[in-house]
């Protein structure tokens, strides 16, 4: 593990576009601030554990999902489209 030390408003890089930023320091309390692209996902430790126990707890429950097909009853009975494509015509 990597230890570093920063005061208020320095940053620390992790590559060339994730940057922590000290936003505050209160007591035993740090704020900080993360700017990293959409693609990286940015969690809190326990939030991230919440996540994997949950999917865990569906991926071993077996449930069927009839949600899906009640999403799809609607569509049951409509009758199938004629598919034309753009050089054709009725």
């Amino acid at each position: 593990m990597l230890i570093l030390s920063r005061k208020v408003n320095e940053k620390i890089m992790i590559g060339d576009d994730i940057a922590i930023s000290i936003i505050e320091i209160k007591g035993d309390q740090i704020r900080i601030g993360v700017d990293a692209p959409r693609s990286v996902k940015v969690f809190r430790q326990e939030v991230l554990a919440e996540i994997k126990a949950a999917n865990k707890a569906a991926s071993e429950s077996g449930a069927d999902l009839p949600a899906l097909e009640l999403a799809a009853a609607p569509f049951a009975n409509r009758p199938e489209r004629k598919k034309i494509l753009p050089h054709q015509t009725e």
